[in-house]
């Protein structure tokens, strides 16, 4: 179809996911009921996609008219879908994002147990980053910041000294 071109649109990523060693899903979220209607079919995807790229040193793979870029560490693989057109910067943009966020959220320990012990965490900053396919946010510290455990949010008895003086300063100044 030369010539063709598409219309542009904010609803670039198709899908995020993480899977752990065995691609099993740990985490996983699709944008397009097109695509991905059912469970069956995005744990079929999934199956599929670590089968073909576990062992690869790509970056980025076309599966199923998706372009694909995806990253491991440890026991993870994180993976972000678009459409074969999309372009892969910006996808390997949400990508790192995703990465830098959850390792930092984790102070650098991104493994399984560790994403498991925190997974409503990392929801989360895969919510800032991605709402309903469309790129939010791609700026890993902004992301952590929105994230991050509010003062008043930890039990005073596990804030430190600091913490306390300043929410009472907080409070009476």
């Amino acid at each position: 179809m030369e010539g063709y071109l598409l219309e542009p649109t904010l609803y670039t990523i198709k899908g995020i996911a993480i899977l752990d060693n065995d691609g099993n899903r740990i985490l996983a979220k699709y944008y397009d009921k097109n695509i991905f209607p059912t469970a069956k079919e995005q744990k079929a995807f999934e199956k599929n996609l670590f089968n073909k790229t576990h062992r690869a040193n790509a970056e980025i793979i076309m599966l199923d008219g998706l372009t694909c870029v995806y990253r491991s560490n440890v026991d993870l693989f994180f993976y972000v879908m678009g459409s074969s057109h999309e372009n892969e910067l910006i996808l390997m943009s949400v990508l790192n994002c995703l990465y830098d966020s959850v390792s930092q959220i984790l102070r650098k320990n991104v493994e399984k147990r560790a994403v498991l012990e925190s997974l409503d965490i990392v929801m989360l900053a895969m919510d800032e980053i991605v709402d309903g396919g469309i790129i939010i946010d791609a700026d890993s510290g902004s992301v952590v910041s929105r994230v991050a455990l509010r003062n008043d949010d930890i039990p005073i008895g596990e804030q430190t000294v600091a913490q306390v003086t300043n929410a009472i300063h907080s409070i009476f100044w």
